[in-house]
């Protein structure tokens, strides 16, 4: 595998995945390795914008607006991303598996619809390994009470989270090779260790 890895980190709301890109985060940077970090959406300038507006609270889309405004963002990025691909060490959170997992398992558009525009935006650009954090309905709940603030997709019902972990969950079973799924109801400095030995045999 390539030294300048695209790691993602993906999973449902309160699963610890960007507490977990923080700390691979600095841990690179002790280590003095060049990386760059971008969240989807979000990242470039445009996708910011957009991710207002897709997390806006006030918002309501039909979902097919939905996943378009979201693969928007994605194309505002994939610029980005190519001029550092196989140059630096790239760590998104959240990137195409989410929009399988929430648009397709989550909210039921056609995954045919899905995959033809994201293969057209990104092309030859591929993820090299995913984290995928889970977490059960008990510690979801009680951590998203404590964030200081709530976007639109944190105020979905329980049901809807339990479809798009599943979905998750089949992604990552057929690709056992290039995904580690990270159990975020067990002790959090357990799984800090765990992913810094993944990245450390990735790069």
């Amino acid at each position: 595998m390539s030294k300048k890895s695209v790691i993602v980190f993906e999973g449902i709301e309160g699963s610890g995945k960007t507490h977990h890109i923080s700390i691979v985060a600095k841990y690179l940077k002790k280590k003095k390795i060049d990386f760059i970090r971008i969240r989807e959406p979000g990242g470039s300038i445009n996708s910011e914008k957009i991710r207002k507006l897709i997390l806006n609270r006030k918002s309501k889309f039909d979902r097919i607006t939905d996943l378009l405004l979201y693969l928007s963002a994605r194309n505002e990025n994939i610029q980005l991303l190519k001029k550092f691909y196989k140059k630096k060490v790239i760590l998104i959170d959240r990137f195409i598996d989410s929009t399988i997992a929430y648009q397709h398992y989550g909210f039921g558009v056609d995954i045919r619809l899905i995959n033809f525009i994201n293969n057209f935006i990104l092309k030859n650009f591929k993820v090299d390994y995913t984290f995928l954090n889970i977490v059960n309905n008990k510690n979801m709940i009680k951590r998203l009470k404590i964030r200081k603030s709530l976007n639109r997709y944190d105020k979905f019902n329980k049901n809807f989270y339990q479809k798009v972990q599943k979905g998750f969950l089949k992604i990552a079973r057929k690709n056992k090779r290039k995904y580690k799924i990270i159990d975020s109801n067990l002790e959090i400095k357990h799984n800090q260790k765990k992913i810094i030995q993944i990245i450390d045999k990735l790069l």
